[in-house]
């Protein structure tokens, strides 16, 4: 999440077919997710979470002041990351609010919660980016146990963004340095850090702004660009598969169906004022 920058499968790149249109006037899309079936986006630009069953869109909790940019199972509740605030707001799954995290296990505090992805031992692992500003290299990451608590991973990351897990290691998005690195996990341990791919390599026309990250179900890695409105998909050794086109300037993160044929894209249509109109389309993948 970053406002500065506001069928087959494909061949390398190809617009998506019969894309779907589910929700409208989203501000600022981010952090879709399934969960018991419905999915499940944040809204930074509106300050809401907003659910989608299948016929009907709702808000699900608002969350003034919080800027949030991704909502996940934790336990019975849902996490939510507060990107203005710097918390972690925790929310029952009728929207409300049971807890605030705002600093870890050692008392620092949480600079930019970002993203979140599932752990082993059914927390999360979540980035913490920092400021807006590129020259800080303060991004993080952190695990987020069931009880609330959070302990720093890693750290030293150029603006830590999307985040997945694939077999064994942790994949992150440094947006900045427009690359994607990975950590072998133990646990809630992260070693082994790697540089996985720079996004120019990979494909030129994507812009060196990878947004949200996910582990796809054919087994590959999706990367999506809010520099363009694009899904990199990269396999496990690092090789680019295909790009695929969305109908948007920009596509800050996505999730997939429970069935695995449909990817559900966060997109920003107006990159220039808030509260940054955009959407959440559906998009075939197989």
């Amino acid at each position: 999440m970053r406002t500065a920058y506001l069928a087959t499968f494909f061949l390398l790149a190809a617009p998506a077919g019969a894309q779907t249109v589910i929700a409208t006037d989203a501000g600022f899309p981010e952090g879709p997710v399934i969960v018991d079936n419905v999915l499940h986006w944040a809204e930074y630009g509106s300050n809401r979470i907003r659910t989608w069953d299948g016929e009907t869109v709702a808000t699900l909790a608002d969350l003034p002041g919080c800027g949030p940019s991704a909502v996940a199972p934790l336990g019975d509740d849902l996490a939510v990351t507060c990107y203005d605030d710097g918390t972690v707001a925790r929310i029952g799954r009728d929207g409300a609010e049971v807890a605030r995290y705002d600093t870890d296990v050692d008392g620092k505090a949480l600079i930019g919660p970002n993203d979140f992805t599932p752990a082993a031992d059914g927390g999360l692992w979540m980035t913490t980016s920092g400021p807006w500003e590129s020259a800080p290299i303060v991004g993080a990451v952190y695990h987020l146990a069931l009880d609330g608590a959070l302990t720093q991973a890693a750290d030293d990351l150029h603006y830590a963004n999307g985040i997945a897990r694939l077999r064994e290691r942790l994949y992150v998005n440094e947006s900045e340095a427009g690359r994607v690195i990975s950590f072998a996990v133990e646990g809630t341990t992260l070693s082994d850090r790697r540089l996985f791919a720079r996004i120019t390599d990979l494909d030129p026309e994507a812009g060196a702004y990878p947004d949200g990250l996910k582990a796809g179900p054919d087994g590959n890695l999706w990367i999506a660009s809010f520099a363009t409105g694009t899904l990199v998909i990269v396999d496990p050794a690092g090789g680019h598969v295909r790009t695929v086109v969305v109908d948007a300037p920009t596509a800050p993160n996505l999730t997939f169906s429970a069935d695995g044929t449909t990817a559900y894209v966060a997109v920003v249509d107006e990159t220039t004022e808030p509260p940054y109109a955009g959407r959440i389309i559906s998009v075939p993948i197989n």
